[in-house]
């Protein structure tokens, strides 16, 4: 079994694929180098994430498959499921191989399992923009806690970004260890030493802006004013507020 390890990055992934076209030697398993490797009989290829290797590759796809088709390579690599790798690199595979587009050959399983993965990971990110509740500091700064089940902070910057230009905000992947911070002028990547909400997401109290509670209860009695007991659907409300979200929603937590 030969394995490619990389660095878990899609810069990464794509010089993997450019090394596997330049070694001529074809992968059992791409794997991240944080995972456990499989078996003992297996040869290992450590790559180092080269950018100008990963450009080559992303132009060349460029030129066979559509901006939206490279787009969806992207989401599906935010999934973070052990798989997608080794389908992204064949879809590559097939892509240069082929004298037309394969982007709608949903009768090849990589192009086929990459669509329903892609659909995954842009509804997580949709609702990711609909159900983050933000908690104001004293010091004026917007900070949400979220846990999405896939890496999806990078798809859902530019949205919060035109949304609240105006704010300061930070929104912290608490499964993912890093966090988006926007600073009324750029959006950069952060990591905190140590997190500061609790596991519902909840920020000490002495941090808070001194109205935050206040309009935390307004939001909360507005919900339960607007909501009418006789149309109350219960499967329908969660199909559509998982009950996973609930715990991050202001609206949610107990009077």
């Amino acid at each position: 079994m030969l394995i490619y390890l990389y660095d878990g990055t899609f810069e990464g992934l794509l010089t993997v694929i450019f090394e596997i076209y330049e070694r001529k030697a074809a992968p059992a398993q791409i794997v991240c180098r944080k995972a456990e490797l499989p078996g003992l009989f297996t040869q290992t290829i450590p790559v180092i994430t080269d950018e100008a290797k990963a450009d080559r590759v992303w132009i060349g796809l460029g030129k066979k498959i559509s901006a939206a088709a490279r787009s969806q390579l992207y989401k599906a690599f935010l999934s973070e499921q052990p798989q997608t790798a080794m389908l992204i690199y064949q879809y590559a595979q097939l892509t240069f191989a082929s004298a037309v587009s394969i982007e709608d050959n949903f009768a090849a399983d990589c192009v086929r399992e990459l669509a329903q993965i892609n659909k995954q990971v842009f509804r997580e990110s949709h609702r990711m923009e609909a159900f983050i509740r933000f908690q104001k500091t004293a010091d004026d700064l917007f900070y949400a806690t979220i846990v999405p089940d896939f890496n999806v902070l990078p798809l859902i910057s530019e949205h919060f970004r035109k949304r609240y230009a105006d704010q300061r905000w930070l929104i912290y992947d608490t499964a993912r260890h890093y966090g988006l911070y926007y600073d009324l002028e750029k959006v950069s990547q952060i990591n905190l030493d140590k997190e500061i909400a609790d596991r519902s997401g909840n920020l000490p109290a002495n941090i808070l802006e001194e109205q935050e509670h206040l309009y935390q209860k307004l939001w909360q009695t507005y919900f339960h004013h607007v909501n009418i007991p006789e149309r109350k659907n219960r499967k329908l409300h969660l199909r559509h507020m998982p009950l996973r979200y609930w715990k991050y929603l202001t609206e949610k937590q107990p009077q």
